[in-house]
């Protein structure tokens, strides 16, 4: 085990929530550990700050640091550099850690030899369409078969949720880019991988995501990440993988083959809603049967979402901040 940690949380605006994300550090198994706590706030002004500094007064190892930019990558890299962990390990103000979720990270950094360990990412949805959301999350038909969606997978992979390295590691990567609102996580795996560091999963390092409860905030969220995944793109001059192609591809042969072959769009289509059908029974027959009107909304939003983002983004990258491209919203 190391010496030092230090855990990291960039946070805007999450009265609701943060509460319970510090409380979760502290039901961690943290003996041994020199550990602390650095929080980038946001500016944030519905509350969070004053639950904030209520936690730094209760405990010294607790620390909140000011993030004016407002973005995760801004105060990734804030807290990053005021850390005095010889570990950095990141946590999420919408996610839930089991009571070794700490533990299990820095010890499998140790026994992987790897430059970054995580988890799946495990969902705790909330209503009736988070729950369709949740469930078409893990099947590979809605998200290009990505391992951290798979709960139960072990071993090497391009990426994880949140993440755990060491300080030195980040810091020899050039830290998160600050340009990316979106898919900064990923880009930053993306370079280490290039760098010949290997990023390692394990299903014992558990932690809960609470993805969107709507259907309309699934829409903004992914045509984010795929207005982000262009910049990406165009930063690398090479795509992470080639599934972030297929749903611009198809939403373009959408908008554009019913003009050149009406035929072969219909028979298009006709074959995306088998697909998608079948998809629908596949989770709706593990996630509950009640879920399956849903489902196949959820998939074509998913899909279409994300690919007319990346559409937007090959069109209007570089561009004039917008919110509709750079405000993260639950």
């Amino acid at each position: 085990m190391p010496e030092s940690l230090t855990i990291v949380i960039p946070c805007c605006n999450e009265a609701g929530c943060i509460a319970a994300v510090l409380d979760s550090i502290r039901a961690q198994e943290l003996e041994g550990l020199e550990w602390e706590v650095i929080i980038a706030d946001g500016m944030s002004d519905d509350g969070t700050r004053e639950i904030l500094v209520r936690y730094t007064r209760e405990d010294a190892r607790f620390r909140v640091i000011d993030n004016p930019s407002r973005t995760v990558p801004a105060g990734l890299n804030a807290a990053i550099r005021q850390a005095r962990g010889e570990i950095v390990l990141r946590m999420d103000a919408h996610t839930s850690y089991a009571p070794d979720y700490v533990r299990r990270c820095v010890e499998l950094l140790h026994e992987t030899g790897a430059a970054n360990v995580g988890g799946p990412a495990r969902t705790k949805p909330r209503g009736y369409w988070g729950r369709a959301i949740a469930a078409a999350y893990h099947s590979p038909i809605a998200c290009g078969g990505a391992r951290f969606h798979d709960p139960e997978y072990e071993g090497w992979a391009d990426t994880v949720p949140y993440g755990c390295w060491r300080k030195s590691t980040l810091l020899e990567l050039g830290l998160f880019d600050e340009r990316l609102v979106r898919n900064q996580d990923d880009e930053l795996n993306l370079r280490l991988c290039r760098a010949g560091g290997r990023i390692w999963q394990s299903p014992s390092i558990v932690s809960w995501y609470q993805p969107r409860a709507s259907v309309g905030r699934l829409f903004r969220q992914y045509f984010q990440y795929g207005f982000w995944k262009v910049a990406v793109i165009r930063k690398h001059r090479l795509p992470a993988s080639w599934r972030h192609l297929a749903p611009a591809t198809f939403v373009l042969m959408v908008l554009l083959l019913g003009f050149v072959s009406p035929a072969a769009w219909a028979a298009m289509l006709a074959s995306y809603v088998l697909a998608c059908l079948a998809a629908s029974g596949v989770s709706a027959r593990r996630y509950g049967w009640s879920l399956l009107p849903a489902l196949p909304i959820v998939f074509f939003t998913y899909h279409f979402s994300y690919g007319l983002g990346f559409l937007a983004g090959l069109v209007l990258w570089p561009f004039s901040p917008v919110p509709v491209f750079t405000r993260v919203t639950r």
